[in-house]
């Protein structure tokens, strides 16, 4: 049933859900477009010829309307499932660089790991329910990105 105010007009609520997911993953912090020298500079210890690795929380929070018939936003069991095929089969345990297409010619910084992940829901969720992607790369680092 839907809810309505003291003038019995329907009103409409709006929800956030955010699903939380865990991934590891290694990259290096390398521009093709900078000299070596530059990459050093700009990227530090970050710019290892090795990699290094980080474990990545990802906080995927979807905005909409409340249903009134179902009283969700969204099912939370199909934003794991988008997540699980967005997220977590491209990016856990891989190479970020070299096993992601993406990330073949893009900086693997984690700004661009948002972009990556918005990018890629975006297409997946209905039209303007996506708001925000939060990356905790480490405890004291965290990128979030709202698709603009």
């Amino acid at each position: 049933m839907a809810q309505t105010d003291t003038k019995n007009k329907v009103v409409e609520r709006i929800g956030y859900i955010t699903r939380v997911q865990s991934f590891s993953a290694c990259h290096r912090l390398h521009s093709p477009t900078l000299s070596d020298e530059q990459n050093k500079e700009i990227f530090g210890k970050c710019n290892n010829p090795n990699g290094h690795g980080h474990n990545y929380k990802v906080e995927v929070t979807v905005r909409g309307k409340i249903d009134c018939h179902t009283g969700m936003v969204m099912n939370i069991t199909d934003l794991k499932q988008l997540i699980e095929e967005v997220v977590m089969i491209p990016l856990d345990h891989k190479n970020l660089d070299q096993d992601v297409p993406y990330f073949s010619d893009v900086v693997s910084t984690t700004e661009n790991v948002a972009v990556y992940i918005w990018d890629n829901l975006v297409k997946r969720l209905p039209a303007n329910l996506l708001y925000e992607i939060k990356i905790h790369e480490t405890d004291k680092n965290i990128v979030v990105y709202r698709g603009e």
